[in-house]
């Protein structure tokens, strides 16, 4: 009963203050955080040759520094930028005290099968709910860390992955956000297919903790697959991290672009 009253509540705070949220006023793109995935304790998934923690922050590390060197007048900030373990509600706490404009959070990707090691592309996502039992998986998967964070069950309020209440409840939160956070993902598919010749797996939505009030246009980027011995190999590769990198700026500028050209 109390998650009923809370989803209401949340939606209908979504929808009065909607007007508020996207009343026309000049929008620029000032503070982006870039976030590394995992990190210290928390391995991320792993391949034959690597941890996820790894790679995502290489590949992060990669991105703020062509963010900083491309985007005069951003600010770029990261979550992490060594081997440390930060709980999830911590990352989006980084980005709202920063005020910041848009949340790009790197990650790789697990088939969660042995046997299907020919699973290759890359995913981005948004938050929201999907009804496909898949997608709510890579979002299970991703929130398992909170088990690892010290009185989880106090600091994300009872939240249970196996509820449809709790994840509805979550993906409220972004409502406000959808749209630009939509757009931004699907520039960034479109850069992996038509730039980096990846093989995308589109853009996709799912109950994600770690974009769970963010308060502002937040996206989840899974670059490959580790548990494909040949994507594997590319990602541990500093030329294709790079390109990676780059077509995640790439997107950011358009998006960027386009947003502030709305709002003129």
């Amino acid at each position: 009963m109390r998650n009923k009253i809370l989803v209401l509540s949340v939606g209908s705070l979504l929808f009065f203050g909607s007007f508020n949220l996207f009343h026309t006023f000049k929008y620029k793109v000032k503070k982006i955080v870039i976030d590394a995935g995992h990190g210290g304790k928390n391995w991320g998934t792993t391949g034959k040759i690597s941890k996820e923690k790894n790679v995502a922050l290489a590949i992060s590390k990669k991105l703020g520094r062509i963010l900083s060197e491309k985007m005069s007048g951003v600010e770029i900030i990261l979550t992490r930028n060594n081997d440390t373990f930060i709980g999830l509600n911590e990352r989006a706490e980084i980005a709202n005290k920063n005020s910041a404009d848009l949340f790009v959070s790197i990650h790789c990707n697990s088939s969660g099968n042995s046997r299907a090691q020919n699973v290759k592309g890359t995913e981005t996502w948004v938050m929201g709910m999907n009804k496909l039992s898949s997608n709510l998986d890579v979002a299970k998967r991703e929130n398992a860390v909170i088990l690892l964070e010290e009185n989880y069950q106090e600091k994300y309020e009872g939240y249970d992955p196996d509820s449809p209440a709790s994840n509805i409840l979550f993906s409220l939160y972004q409502n406000a956000y959808l749209n630009n956070s939509l757009k931004l993902a699907e520039k960034i598919e479109y850069q992996f297919k038509n730039r980096v010749g990846k093989n995308s797996r589109g853009v996709k939505q799912g109950p994600f903790l770690v974009l769970h009030k963010s308060y502002m246009p937040s996206v989840l980027v899974e670059v490959g697959f580790l548990t494909n011995p040949q994507e594997e190999k590319e990602l541990n590769d500093a030329l294709k991290q790079t390109y990676v990198a780059s077509a995640i700026y790439r997107a950011i500028r358009d998006y960027k672009q386009d947003v502030e050209s709305l709002s003129e």
